[in-house]
C-alpha cells in the first residue's frame, strides 16, 4: 500500500511541474530593426531549442523565468531571462561589441579605459576587399606606414611596415620592424603564414605606454593579432571561394613599335655627330668639326625621312651590294650586321614582342573552408586554406597552404584549457628570369627556331657578344624547388583562484624546415662543369617562448576599479642549416638534385650555419579607473637578452599613462548632445630594441678569410699546411639595449551621439644609445665595432576620423579619414666635433660631424637627400656656357660654388671644381604626411561599395635615369637592345627635363642625378558585395550567401616628372588584380 502511495506522489509531482512550463514567445531584430531568420534560441541549462522563422519570431516552452541562450552568426551572444511578457530582443552585431575591447598584450581592456595610443582594425569590414595579406587589412591605419615595393606586387603580396616613422639608423635584422603578436604570443614567423580569413582582430600599440608590456622590443610598437574562435550557438561552416587576375599596371615598357625601337638607335648614332653648323652657327646634327659624318647629311636617317640630301646621295655615303635595298643600307649603318638571323628579320618585318613574353595574365585562386562553433565547455575553430597566385610576370607563382585548428575548453568552472596550432606549407621562388636581360632583345632577335624550339642567343651567336638571355630557353635545363612548411602552436590554462585572481600559462613552441633544392644539368650548353651541378640546403629553426601570468581584477564601491598583471616569460630560438653545392657531377648528373655525393670535391663546397640565443622578461602593470571617468595606467619590465654584451644583458622599461573622460563629468552633461564623448589621454615610457643583424654581434668571431693557407716545415722537411683563421670582429661586452623614450598627448572626441568621433594624437619620440657601427682606427685590425651612440628623434601628429554620413533605412555611407604626419630628425652620431669657421677661416665655435659616407647629417632625417643640384638642361644656344663646365648641349646643368673654384690672379675662371661644398639638402625619401580615405555604401542592407585611398606626400628621390645611359657597356652597339621608352634630348627636340641619350654631367659631377617628387595618390581597392536575401538562400539550408567582386590597386596618380619609370611608389613595377569570390555560411 505504501508503495502505491509513494508512486501517486510522484506522478501528481511531475504532472505539477511539467504544468510550470509556459510557452514562451518573442522576436529578435537587428539593431535596425529588421527581423532576423534562423536565430538559434535555447533554455539555458537545457536541450530544448528552436529558431526564429522567416519574420524573427520564435516560440519555445519554457519554465517561468528561465534563462534564454540567444545566439546567431556575426552577432553578439545574450542570455535573456523571461518574465512573462513576450521578449523582443536585439542582437547587436559582433564586431561592434568586439570594438569596444581591445587587446593591449597579457589581456584585454575597454577602449573607453584605454590610456595608451591604440587603434583597432576588423578584418571583416573590409571582407569584400578580399585582402590578399595581413599587410593589405592593415592598408590605411594611421600612424602605420604599410610599404608597397616592387617584390610586393608579386604573387606573394606583403609590405615592410613601420609605426611612426624610422627610430634608428641601424637597419639590420629587422631593426626598425614593429614586433608581432599572435594571440598573445610571440610571433617569429612572417605575416604569409596567417590567413586572413582567419583574423578577428588586430590592435596597433602605438605609443609607448601601450607597448611597455613588450619592453625588450616594443620601442618600433607592436601589431597584436587575435584569430577567430568558436561562438555559441549550433556549429557554423563558412566557405570563402575567389579567382582573379593579375595583370601589370605600369612598369617602364620598352619601346613598342619597330619604328620607334628604330629611332631611338638614329638618335643614338646622330648624338655624336652634334656640334656647330659652320655656315649657319646653329648647333645641328651633322655639324661636329672633324666628324666623318659633317659631310655626309642625314647619314643614319630613314631613306624615307630625308631632308637635306637626295636618296642617291644617301646611298652613296657607303659601298653597296648591287641590288640592296635602302632598308638593308640603312640597318647597316645602325649596327645591324648583313647575312644574320636579326638582319633577315627586319628585312621580312619579322618582329618578336619580348616584353609581351614576360608578362601574362596570371590567374589567382584562394579558397578557405572553416567550422566553428562552441557549447557551454567548450568553443572551437578549424580552417584549411589553399592559395595559388600568378604574378604579371611569367617567373613568379605563389603557392601557400595553410591551416589552423583552436580549442578552448572548460574543464570546471575554475580551469579552463586551450590549444591553438596554425600549420603552412609554401613555396619561396621559382627559376628566375633577367628580366632586363630579356625584355632589351631587338624586336628582330629570334624567340624560336624554325622547329619552333627556344633558342639560346636570340642573336644567334651571330654577333660580337653572347646573348644568353631566352628565359623561356634555359628553365629547360633548369629545376628548383624551394620553400618552408612551418607550425605554430600556442598552448594555455587558464586557473581562477580565490578574491578574483586568475592565473594564466601560455607556451608556444614553433617549428619551421626549409628546404632549397636547384639543378642545372649539364645538357645545357655554354655551361662550365665548374658553374653547374647541385645546390641542396635544409634549415630547421626551433623557437619557443612561455609567459606565466597573474591577474586580478576587482572592482569596489562601484566606482573603484583595479587591474594588477604580473608576468614573466622566457623565450628560447634555435638555427641550424646545411648547405651542398656540387659541381661537375660525374659520371652522369641524369639523377638531378638526388645525386651530390658524386660532385668534384675540389669544386664543390658545403658549409653550415648555426645560432642560438636566450631571452627572459618580467612586468607589472597596475590599472586603476575611478567612476569611469580618471584612468592611470602604470607598467614597469625587466628583460635580458643573450645577444648583449656581459656587462649590460639586463635592462628596465617603465611607463604610465593617465586619462581623463571628461564627457562623464557631471558639468558637461549639458553638452553631451553636441559631444558625446570627450577624453584627454597623455602617456610616457622608454621601449627597448634588441633586433640585431645575428645573435653574436657582441662577441668577437673567427672565420676562415679567403679560405688561403698558412704550414710550417716538419722535421722531415715536409712543408705542411692549414688553413688558417682570423679575427673579424671585436668584442664588445658593453654592448646594450637601443632604448626609445616617448610621450603622447591625444584627444578622443565624438560629437552628434557618436556620428563622428576620432583621435587627435601628438608625439614626441627620442631613440638613444642607437646600435651601429663606430668607427676605428687602422691600427686596431678592425673596420668598426658594434655600440651603442647617436640620438634619433620622431615627432609627429595623428589624425583619425570617423563619420556616420547618411543612416536611413535603405542607405548607409561611413567614411574613414586618417592623416599622420612624421618629423625625423637626426640628433646626435658618433660624438665626434669639428670646428665652425667663419668666412675668413676662423674658429668661431665646434658642432657634431656628420658622418658623410652613410649620408647621415646631424639635425637632418635619416633619409635626407643631400648631392648636386640638377638645375636644367644645356640648351642649343648655350655652346659656350657649357664648354666651362666640359659638357655640350643635352648635358644636365649642375648647380656650382662659385667660391670652391679656381681662379687667376686677377679673379679670372681658371676651373670649376665640384665637390662635397657643392651638394645641397634636397628633401628626403622618407614620405612625412600619409594619409587614407575610406568610403562604405550600404544599399538596401544588402548592397555595398566600398572606396579606399591611400596617399603618400612629401617626398623625393634622386634617379640617374634621366640620363639616358643607354648603351651601357656595349648593349646597343653589340648586343642591338631595346631599351626603355622615354622621352630625350635631341637638337630637334630640346627638353628642359630629359638629357641627351648618354649625357654626363661636368668633372666630379659625372653622374649627377636628378631630383623626382614621389609623391602619389593611390585608388587602392573598389570592392563591392551583394548578400542574397536569407528568404532565398534558407531554401537550400545555406545561412547567408555574397557574392563580391574587388579590384586592387585601381588606379594611382603622381608627378608629371615621373611618367616614364612606373610606379611612383614601387619605382618601377606594379600589378592590378581582379578578383571575383562567393562566401557560404551554413
Amino acid at each position: 500500500m505504501s508503495k502505491k502511495i509513494l508512486f501517486l506522489f510522484f506522478c501528481v509531482f511531475a504532472l505539477a511541474a511539467h504544468s510550470q512550463n509556459v510557452v514562451i514567445k518573442g522576436s529578435v531584430t537587428d539593431v535596425n530593426k529588421e527581423p532576423l531568420l534562423g536565430v538559434n534560441i535555447k533554455v539555458k541549462g537545457t536541450s530544448t531549442g528552436t529558431i526564429t522563422d522567416i519574420d524573427g519570431n520564435f516560440s519555445i516552452n519554457g519554465p517561468k523565468g528561465a534563462t534564454l541562450v540567444i545566439s546567431y552568426i556575426g552577432m553578439v551572444t545574450q542570455e535573456v531571462e523571461y518574465k512573462g511578457q513576450p521578449l523582443n530582443v536585439v542582437l547587436k552585431d559582433d564586431s561592434q561589441a568586439l570594438e569596444e575591447v581591445v587587446v593591449v598584450g597579457y589581456g584585454s581592456m575597454r577602449k573607453k579605459d584605454l590610456t595608451g595610443s591604440v587603434v583597432q582594425v576588423r578584418p571583416d569590414k573590409i571582407a569584400n576587399d578580399n585582402p590578399k595579406t595581413v599587410q593589405d587589412v592593415l592598408r590605411g591605419t594611421p600612424g602605420l606606414t604599410v610599404g608597397y615595393g616592387e617584390s610586393d606586387a608579386g604573387a606573394k603580396g606583403g609590405g615592410s611596415m613601420k609605426i611612426r616613422g624610422q627610430r634608428s639608423v641601424y637597419t639590420d635584422g629587422g631593426h626598425n620592424d614593429p614586433l608581432l603578436i599572435l594571440d598573445g604570443m610571440f610571433f617569429y614567423g612572417e605575416l604569409s603564414e596567417i590567413n586572413p580569413d582567419d583574423i578577428a582582430q588586430i590592435d596597433v600599440l602605438k605609443d609607448a605606454s601601450a607597448a611597455a608590456v613588450y619592453g625588450a622590443r616594443a620601442a618600433n610598437g607592436v601589431i597584436i593579432i587575435s584569430t577567430k574562435k568558436g561562438k555559441q550557438g549550433k556549429p557554423t561552416i563558412n566557405f570563402t571561394a575567389s579567382i582573379g587576375l593579375t595583370q601589370k599596371a605600369a612598369y617602364r615598357d620598352r619601346w613598342q613599335s619597330p619604328e620607334a625601337y628604330l629611332q631611338h638607335y638614329v638618335d643614338w648614332k646622330e648624338k655624336n655627330t652634334y656640334g656647330v653648323n659652320a655656315e649657319t652657327g646653329e648647333y645641328a646634327a651633322y655639324s661636329r668639326p672633324g666628324n666623318e659624318y659633317t659631310s655626309k647629311p642625314g647619314y643614319f636617317r630613314n631613306p624615307n625621312n630625308l631632308d637635306d640630301v637626295s636618296l642617291e646621295a644617301w646611298r652613296g655615303y657607303t659601298t653597296n651590294d648591287e641590288g640592296e635595298s635602302d632598308l638593308s643600307i640603312w640597318a647597316r649603318r645602325l649596327g645591324f650586321r648583313p647575312n644574320t638571323a636579326l638582319m633577315d628579320n627586319l628585312l621580312s618585318g619579322k618582329v618578336m614582342d619580348w616584353q609581351d613574353k614576360a608578362f601574362r595574365l596570371g590567374f589567382n585562386q584562394d579558397y578557405n573552408a572553416s567550422i566553428s562553433g562552441a557549447g557551454e565547455k567548450i568553443d572551437y575553430y578549424m580552417s584549411l586554406g589553399y592559395l595559388r597566385n600568378e604574378g604579371a610576370f611569367v617567373d613568379d607563382t605563389y603557392r601557400a597552404i595553410r591551416g589552423n585548428f583552436k580549442l578552448n575548453a572548460k574543464v570546471t568552472d575554475w580551469f579552463e584549457i586551450g590549444a591553438n596550432i596554425n600549420f603552412q606549407d609554401r613555396s619561396d621562388g621559382e627559376i628566375g628570369m633577367n628580366k632586363g636581360g630579356f625584355m632589351e632583345n631587338s624586336p628582330y632577335a629570334v624567340f624560336k627556331d624554325d622547329e619552333g624550339n627556344y633558342v639560346q642567343d636570340p642573336l644567334m651567336f651571330q654577333y660580337d657578344r653572347n646573348n644568353l638571355t631566352n628565359w623561356y630557353y634555359e628553365k629547360q635545363f633548369l629545376e628548383l624547388q624551394k620553400g618552408y612548411t612551418t607550425f605554430n602552436t600556442i598552448f594555455n590554462a587558464k586557473l581562477k583562484l580565490p578574491f578574483g585572481i586568475t592565473y594564466t600559462f601560455n607556451a608556444a613552441p614553433r617549428l619551421q624546415y626549409f628546404h632549397d633544392r636547384y639543378f642545372m644539368s649539364a645538357e645545357r650548353p655554354n655551361s662550365k662543369p665548374t658553374d653547374r651541378g647541385v645546390n641542396r640546403e635544409q634549415a630547421k629553426r626551433f623557437d619557443w617562448s612561455l609567459n606565466n601570468t597573474i591577474t586580478w581584477d576587482h572592482t569596489f564601491a562601484d566606482k573603484h576599479h583595479v587591474i594588477l598583471t604580473l608576468a614573466q616569460e622566457a623565450e628560447e630560438r634555435q638555427y641550424w642549416s646545411d648547405r651542398i653545392e656540387a659541381r661537375n657531377i660525374l659520371p652522369s648528373d641524369v639523377l638531378g638534385f638526388h645525386n651530390t655525393q658524386n660532385g668534384d670535391k675540389s669544386a664543390s663546397s658545403f658549409r653550415s650555419d648555426d645560432s642560438h640565443q636566450t631571452a627572459d622578461g618580467l612586468m607589472g602593470r597596475v590599472f586603476y579607473s575611478y567612476d569611469d571617468r580618471y584612468m592611470a595606467t602604470f607598467t614597469m619590465r625587466r628583460d635580458g637578452y643573450s645577444a648583449f654584451g656581459s656587462s649590460n644583458p639586463y635592462a628596465y622599461f617603465p611607463s604610465g599613462g593617465l586619462a581623463w573622460t571628461f564627457s562623464n563629468e557631471k558639468f558637461f552633461q549639458p553638452y553631451t548632445h553636441i559631444m558625446s564623448t570627450g577624453k584627454l589621454r597623455v602617456s610616457f615610457g622608454k621601449n627597448g630594441n634588441r633586433s640585431l643583424a645575428n645573435p653574436y654581434e657582441a662577441l668577437a668571431n673567427l672565420y676562415p678569410g679567403g679560405g688561403k693557407m698558412q704550414g710550417y716545415i716538419t722535421s722531415s722537411g715536409d712543408l705542411y699546411l692549414m688553413r688558417y683563421l682570423m679575427a673579424q670582429r671585436m668584442e664588445n661586452p658593453g654592448l646594450q639595449w637601443e632604448k626609445t623614450q616617448s610621450w603622447n598627448f591625444a584627444l578622443d572626441f565624438g560629437f552628434l551621439n557618436d556620428r563622428i568621433t576620432g583621435t587627435l594624437e601628438y608625439y614626441r619620440m627620442s631613440t638613444k644609445d642607437m646600435i651601429m657601427g663606430q668607427r676605428l682606427p687602422n691600427f686596431t685590425g678592425f673596420e668598426s665595432i658594434t655600440t651603442n651612440l647617436g640620438q634619433v628623434d620622431n615627432n609627429g601628429l595623428e589624425i583619425a576620423l570617423n563619420t556616420l554620413n547618411i543612416d536611413n533605412k535603405n542607405f548607409q555611407w561611413s567614411t574613414t579619414f586618417s592623416l599622420s604626419y612624421n618629423k625625423n630628425r637626426i640628433k646626435h652620431l658618433y660624438g665626434d666635433y669639428e670646428d665652425i669657421l667663419d668666412a675668413s677661416g676662423n674658429v668661431i665655435g665646434k658642432k657634431e660631424a656628420d658622418y658623410v659616407g652613410n649620408g647621415w647629417f646631424i639635425d637632418r632625417p635619416i633619409s635626407a637627400i643631400w648631392d648636386y643640384k640638377v638645375t636644367g638642361i644645356w640648351q642649343k644656344d648655350e655652346v659656350e656656357e657649357a664648354k666651362i663646365y666640359g659638357q655640350v648641349p643635352g648635358d644636365p646643368k649642375v648647380w656650382n660654388n662659385p667660391a670652391n673654384d679656381e681662379y687667376d690672379a686677377d679673379g679670372n675662371l681658371k676651373k670649376v671644381i665640384y665637390n662635397n661644398d657643392d651638394k645641397v639638402f634636397q628633401g628626403q625619401t622618407a614620405a612625412p604626411v600619409t594619409w587614407a580615405l575610406r568610403n562604405d555604401f550600404t544599399l538596401w542592407k544588402d548592397l555595398t561599395l566600398s572606396i579606399n585611398i591611400y596617399s603618400r606626400m612629401g617626398h623625393k628621390s634622386l634617379e640617374s635615369m634621366y640620363l639616358n645611359n643607354d648603351d651601357d657597356g656595349g648593349g646597343m652597339t653589340y648586343r642591338l637592345v631595346n631599351k626603355e621608352a622615354k622621352e630625350y634630348w635631341t637638337v630637334d627636340n630640346p627638353s628642359n627635363k630629359y638629357a641627351r641619350i648618354e649625357a654626363q654631367g661636368p668633372e666630379g659631377a659625372r653622374g649627377a642625378r636628378r631630383l623626382y617628387n614621389r609623391s602619389f595618390v593611390r585608388l587602392e581597392n573598389i570592392s563591392i558585395g551583394y548578400t542574397l536575401p536569407r528568404q532565398w538562400t534558407k531554401r537550400v539550408d545555406i545561412e547567408r550567401a555574397k557574392v563580391y567582386a574587388t579590384v586592387r590597386n585601381a588606379a594611382v596618380w603622381g608627378s608629371k616628372d615621373w611618367e616614364y619609370y612606373g610606379d611612383p611608389e614601387t619605382g618601377n613595377y606594379a600589378s592590378r588584380i581582379w578578383t571575383l569570390g562567393l562566401n557560404l555560411t551554413f
